[in-house]
């Protein structure tokens, strides 16, 4: 439902909507990604590592298994992290091709990269890494013209929050989020697009946090 709802909206808008099935996981399906993207567009402006997935439980670190932290690991880390480097590539290439090219990649990782979870380490330690690839993806690819960001978003009500939302709701009462509400995904899609758009050429490796003010040291 959520994709076909994508696809109307996107459609709405004048803009061509191409969706591909396709595991983050998996690197053969990076090559699909990145084949079936290019026959249709000849080309990729931007590149939004947004595929990520929290533990299937809640568990203290000291019971954290190996195969959720692997899973965590795989999907949200090493996934985006193979997956970048396939579309730099490809990236650099057109940059060569035609200087005027200003292609950009935008993480989306987590407070939760700095911020710790013991009930939920492997989805902190995931996002730490990701933190991580943007600032050396930044690094690498800013003698090319090609910018890198990360979006750091805080607490958003989502499908992954939901198990969660009576405890945030309390917690947010009480002021754990200085700007005192939920954030929701428009929030974050409008900082992706604010950085897609080329608003922040002289800013490569720059940090976006959307967290209501969470990451304000308060007293």
């Amino acid at each position: 439902k959520g994709l076909f709802e994508v696809k109307e909206r996107v459609e709405e808008l004048g803009a061509t909507f191409l969706p591909i099935q396709a595991d983050i996981s998996s690197m053969d399906d990076h090559d699909k990604i990145l084949e079936r993207t290019l026959e249709k567009f000849g080309k990729i402006d931007l590149l939004v590592n947004n595929a990520g997935v929290a533990p299937l439980k809640r568990l203290d670190i000291l019971e954290t298994t190996p195969e959720s932290y692997d899973r965590l690991m795989s999907i949200n880390a090493r996934g985006p992290f193979f997956l970048t480097q396939k579309i730099a590539s490809q990236m650099i290439k057109q940059v060569r091709q035609n200087p005027e090219e200003k292609p950009s990649i935008i993480f989306i990782s987590s407070i939760s990269a700095y911020v710790s979870s013991p009930s939920r380490a492997e989805y902190c330690i995931s996002k730490a890494a990701v933190s991580m690839a943007a600032k050396i993806f930044a690094d690498r690819l800013a003698e090319y013209g090609i910018n890198v960001y990360e979006v750091r978003p805080g607490i958003i009500k989502t499908d992954m929050t939901a198990v969660v939302q009576e405890k945030y709701d309390k917690l947010i009462s009480e002021g754990l989020v200085p700007q005192k509400r939920w954030g929701y995904p428009d929030d974050v899609g409008k900082a992706i697009v604010g950085l897609a758009k080329g608003y922040f050429d002289y800013s490569t490796g720059l940090i976006v946090e959307v967290s209501g003010g969470m990451n304000i040291q308060r007293l």
